[in-house]
């Protein structure tokens, strides 16, 4: 069969070299995802204690934002950069690697004495977020037990190591925000240092040995870049991720506004949307290698945002749309990671740099973009315009699904 993104659809046969045996697989594919919770929620951590980190250090809020836009800045360059730079390291001492380095910017943020060494931290985030979700995202194929590869298997292992993005969100920066109320925000990054460490320790023990398949040079990168396959992935996540982030970053000012929810209902509102995000990435997981799967999330995400200032005026029908929207992008990064995977079965890890790249500046850029939308109109204006460009791709995309057949 021709898959509809990328040729023909190929599933390597696993070497000893490169996967573990069948007892193995699930605990290193269970270590590789606290791996990226711990780095989701460490990016993500400053939102939920941006007013008290402003008050100590003397900023502005909107300068206290820094904190978020540094890291994914930094992420979009260091994802080609790094990756590159590791050559043919073994990638479970480079992933170790990049945990310790995490571990040391949280406690370097827990003990900063200026707003300038918090930066500095945010900074080696960046790095960290950039080369380990680059190596990790491309894992799970490699970490499937021997045999039993089949695009179900890895979807599924792909959806798991996944999860950790809205668990991250729902698990994560909730703790963390908890901490920093009750001991203070450097409690929250301690915590995080020492899950970093912890994390360290499961990577050491359950991941096999994983030599480089291949050196992800530069050049291979810009040679992927240059397929076709490759470009409408980027096309296609790029618009998508700059719909999601360009509403989402200000759901609560819409929530606020036009809901007008408590403070406490939006909270509740809000992880009830990750809950539906961690499940709607399990229902897309086994089914991402399906052509129909990626267009249908991003249409339910577009008629999520669209009818939010339609319908989201009460507590009920805004919930109802969050739990459509949470399940519709809780599918979208692993479709959009197995469309790259598709893209270039020869080549699994630049595959997951360009992924890896494009995702984190789109996810800055959208917030921008959003942000100079909701100043210059509302927060419901800002939705419908989001909707309208998730609408335009979901529809591009179902149009050449159709014609691929």
């Amino acid at each position: 069969m021709v898959g509809w993104w990328a040729g023909p659809v190929s599933t390597p046969a696993p070497t000893p070299a490169s996967t573990p045996d069948r007892y193995r697989s699930w605990p290193a594919i269970g270590a590789v995802t606290t791996g990226i919770f711990a780095v989701v929620t460490t990016e993500i951590l400053p939102i939920g204690l941006l007013g008290p980190m402003a008050a100590e250090f003397g900023v502005s809020t909107g300068t206290a934002g820094l904190m978020m836009t540094t890291p994914g800045l930094v992420a979009a360059v260091a994802a080609p950069v790094v990756t590159a730079t590791a050559g043919r390291l073994d990638r479970r001492a480079t992933l170790c690697g990049l945990v310790l380095l995490l571990a040391v910017a949280a406690f370097l943020a827990a003990f900063a004495p200026a707003f300038w060494v918090v930066l500095v931290s945010r900074f080696l985030v960046g790095l960290v977020i950039g080369g380990f979700w680059s190596i990790a995202a491309g894992l799970a194929g490699r970490l499937v037990a021997p045999g039993t590869a089949t695009p179900e298997k890895v979807g599924t292992a792909t959806a798991v190591v996944f999860s950790a993005v809205p668990l991250g969100s729902v698990l994560g920066v909730p703790a963390g925000t908890f901490l920093g109320d009750l001991w203070g925000w450097r409690a929250a990054f301690v915590a995080t240092g020492v899950v970093a460490l912890g994390v360290l320790v499961a990577l050491a023990v359950f991941l096999p040995p994983l030599p480089a398949q291949r050196a992800t040079r530069l050049a291979v990168v810009r040679e992927l870049v240059g397929r076709n396959a490759v470009r409408a992935g980027l096309a296609v996540t790029f618009l998508v991720v700059l719909a999601h982030f360009g509403t989402y970053t200000y759901v609560t000012p819409f929530l606020r506004e036009v809901t007008g929810a408590s403070p406490a209902a939006i909270t509740a509102f809000l992880l009830v949307y990750g809950a539906a995000g961690v499940v709607g990435n399990f229902l897309a997981g086994a089914r991402a290698h399906r052509p129909g799967t990626f267009p249908a999330a991003i249409g339910l995400l577009a008629c999520a945002t669209l009818l939010l200032p339609v319908a989201g005026g009460t507590d009920a029908g805004a919930v109802v749309l969050l739990v459509v929207w949470g399940l519709a992008y809780g599918a979208v990064p692993v479709c959009s990671q197995t469309w790259f995977a598709r893209a270039a079965p020869d080549a699994p890890e630049a595959a997951s740099v360009v992924f890896t790249s494009s995702f984190q500046a789109t996810l800055s850029l959208g917030a921008l973009a959003g942000g100079v939308v909701v100043d210059a109109t509302s927060p419901a204006a800002v939705m419908v315009l989001g909707g309208l460009v998730a609408a335009a791709t979901a529809t591009v995309l179902r149009w050449r699904t159709t014609t691929a057949g």
